[in-house]
């Protein structure tokens, strides 16, 4: 697999790379995805890996350029006082940011680019087994198994023996049930802001799941609803999601966080390992996701860095 190199920002002391890669997952279709590496990550010392999956609409930039993430990663369990640049930071290694696009891209397949929230910008981190879509639309298959292998191969200073997972809007879906369901628990914690939490139950995922796969809502309910997912799990987790009562999709219906949390209590989660927070008078926007950002940073760091 070659990987091409189309860009690269220092930030915070690491380095953020945008590749490009063909990908068998989404049948043969360029791929594209930002890696953050924090500094002094190397072959001898390889950074843990936090994937961020981006919602509907968004491509690979969205939580790079705007998810306030880099500051956090780059420093998290090292004490500082003003900024990165005065640190010690020799012996070092940070948390490695890894954002992969939200579908593939130019498939041609039936309707991707009819509606915004279907299709081109949609891909609900899902394996599609309607034949219209099935070629391409493996975002699920893509994001555990190709994509870390690719990274992994490629000898880009990261740990993929490492890793966990968060997400915002579609992407939180992603996250929780990519964590919730994966076959060989890759990821050791998940989070998700503003997360649709019971898909099966909301009018985007009804539109997803009706359009992407053969069964429909019965196919997707034990496989990619959280909700469906936490009521029956039987090993511990480690989950956070914070969602703003201020949002006009939590209010709309399409969120409904409390369905997620009501079935972790019932399936006998604390809150210690399932956190639902409400933060009051937040939105949907990035200006939500900057505010907790290094909160989940540095959730997940407690085991990343364990």
């Amino acid at each position: 697999m070659t990987l091409e190199q189309l860009s690269s920002n220092k930030a915070f002391e690491g380095t953020l790379v945008k590749y490009k890669f063909k990908s068998s997952a989404l049948g043969g279709l360029d791929a594209q995805f930002n890696l953050f590496t924090p500094p002094n990550a190397s072959a001898s010392s390889k950074a843990p890996v936090l994937i961020y999956l981006a919602g509907l609409t968004c491509t690979e930039d969205n939580g790079a350029q705007k998810g306030s993430f880099f500051a956090s990663a780059a420093t998290e369990g090292l004490h500082f006082h003003s900024s990165v640049a005065t640190a010690d930071l020799t012996s070092f290694v940070g948390i490695a940011l890894l954002f992969p696009d939200t579908s593939p891209r130019g498939a041609g397949a039936l309707d991707e680019d009819k509606d915004w929230d279907f299709g081109t910008g949609a891909g609900f981190y899902l394996d599609a087994t309607n034949p219209a879509y099935a070629t391409h639309y493996n975002m699920r298959k893509y994001i555990l198994e190709e994509l870390p292998k690719v990274v992994n191969d490629a000898g880009l200073h990261v740990d993929v023996g490492r890793m966990s997972i968060f997400g915002h809007s579609m992407g939180g879906h992603g996250a929780l049930t990519l964590y919730l369901n994966s076959p060989t628990q890759q990821f050791r914690s998940a989070s998700a802001f503003a997360p649709i939490c019971n898909p099966t139950e909301c009018p985007w995922g009804k539109k997803a799941f009706e359009g992407y796969l053969e069964k429909g809502i019965e196919e997707a309910k034990p496989q990619y609803d959280a909700t469906e997912l936490i009521a029956i799990r039987k090993d511990p987790v480690h989950i956070l999601v914070d969602y703003g009562t201020g949002d006009n999709f939590y209010k709309s219906g399409q969120l409904l966080p409390e369905n997620f949390d009501k079935a972790a209590k019932s399936a006998g989660f604390d809150e210690v390992q399932v956190r639902v927070r409400s933060q009051e008078g937040y939105d949907h926007s990035y200006f939500f996701i900057s505010t907790f950002a290094a909160d989940h940073i540095h959730f997940h760091a407690n085991f990343l860095k364990a």
